[in-house]
């Protein structure tokens, strides 16, 4: 009897210890064959801006040459609240920002205390500077007084700035890119000798027939 206990009883344990082994074995199979996920997840697809981009990468001074003024304005008037903007205006949470295009950064409005991380800025205020300050004030002067988080959109930004440049500044736009250049005279040669070449084939041209003008 004693002898037949513990016969099953060690077969038990033997498949006991088979099925713990098998089991061991088919989960470091599948961990190993598991697909890879990456870290970073999506695919950037062609044609498609990032955020606070415009279609396409559209250059500032392109926006700015369509620019409102009066989609400007209205969009100015969530900074009323720090800021007046009329000729000889008080400075407030923020300084006045009549003619502010071309002044001084962090120093072209007297007696308004700007902070030293906007005057470390240097410069003057241009079109592509306020264009970045209205993105991000802190991206752009880190350590500054202003709260404003930024304006995400670059034609919201365009037309902000289109607003500021006709309060009392009036600067000129910046030229907006000039279109692709016509093909040089060398290119037209070759496209008419290959339109040549292809007529031939077909029928001779006329003795007094020239190339088009592309």
């Amino acid at each position: 009897m004693d002898d037949r206990f513990n016969t099953i009883a060690g077969w038990t344990l033997f498949a006991g210890i088979v099925g713990l082994g098998l089991n061991t074995v088919s989960s470091h199979y599948f961990q190993a064959n598991k697909p890879h996920r990456p870290e970073t997840m999506g695919y950037a697809i062609e044609g498609v801006a990032e955020e606070g981009e415009g279609v396409g990468g559209v250059p500032l001074a392109t926006l700015l040459a369509t620019a409102d003024v009066a989609k400007g304005e209205a969009a100015f008037a969530k900074c009323q609240s720090c800021h007046t903007i009329n000729a000889g205006g008080a400075n407030g949470i923020g300084p006045n920002l009549h003619g502010v295009m071309g002044e001084g950064i962090g120093t072209g409005v007297a007696g308004f205390a700007f902070s030293d991380a906007l005057k470390s800025v240097g410069g003057t205020w241009t079109f592509e500077k306020m264009d970045e300050w209205l993105k991000s004030p802190k991206a752009f002067a880190p350590g500054t007084k202003m709260t404003f988080a930024g304006l995400s959109k670059p034609e919201d930004r365009a037309n902000i700035l289109a607003f500021l440049n006709a309060q009392g500044s009036n600067l000129p736009l910046p030229a907006p890119p000039a279109a692709d250049e016509a093909p040089a005279e060398g290119d037209d040669g070759a496209a008419a000798a290959e339109g040549e070449a292809a007529g031939d084939a077909a029928a001779a041209p006329a003795a007094d027939e020239t190339a088009p003008a592309e």
